[in-house]
């Protein structure tokens, strides 16, 4: 069940988010970071325990980032990343967003849902805000990737 995260959810986020970003494809969070953007999470619960989660970010006022999309390693290949993506992609829908974008280390993944590729220098600077925090900063791999709504 995919439902809005609560305050007591945080420290299973991070966790999750964190697992990813100790093996560098993520962006790890603190907990700070994580109660500070609270609302734009949403988790997936499955026999009461958070197996996987997604934000979205809104950026400007056509544009949001889908990010910390983060699922239990042994609930991989389960359909739950899509689903979570699926339910990011409706709420930017119905905030009346134009385009959501994503940096990620998986295009593949987006690509599957519609996202195109695009080159970083396509989105605006604010965009790379958070890019100076990690540890692959400047020389980072990740993909810009886009959706048009």
């Amino acid at each position: 069940m995919i439902r809005a995260a609560r305050v007591t959810d945080a420290k299973n986020i991070q966790r999750l988010v964190n697992y990813y970003g100790e093996r560098g494809e993520m962006l790890a969070l603190s907990l700070h970071e994580v109660f500070d953007s609270l609302r734009d999470f949403s988790v997936y619960e499955a026999h009461r325990e958070i197996v996987g989660t997604c934000a979205l970010q809104i950026t400007w006022e056509d544009l949001a980032e889908v990010r910390s999309l983060a699922v239990s390693p042994k609930n991989i290949r389960q359909g739950i990343g899509s689903q979570l993506l699926l339910s990011k992609i409706r709420e930017a829908r119905d905030l009346g967003l134009s385009k959501l974008f994503a940096l990620s280390y998986n295009p593949g993944f987006f690509q599957r849902h519609g996202f195109r590729l695009v080159d970083k220098g396509e989105l605006p600077h604010k965009v790379w805000v958070d890019c100076v925090k990690c540890i692959k900063f400047p020389d980072c791999t990740e993909v810009a990737l886009v959706l048009n709504l």
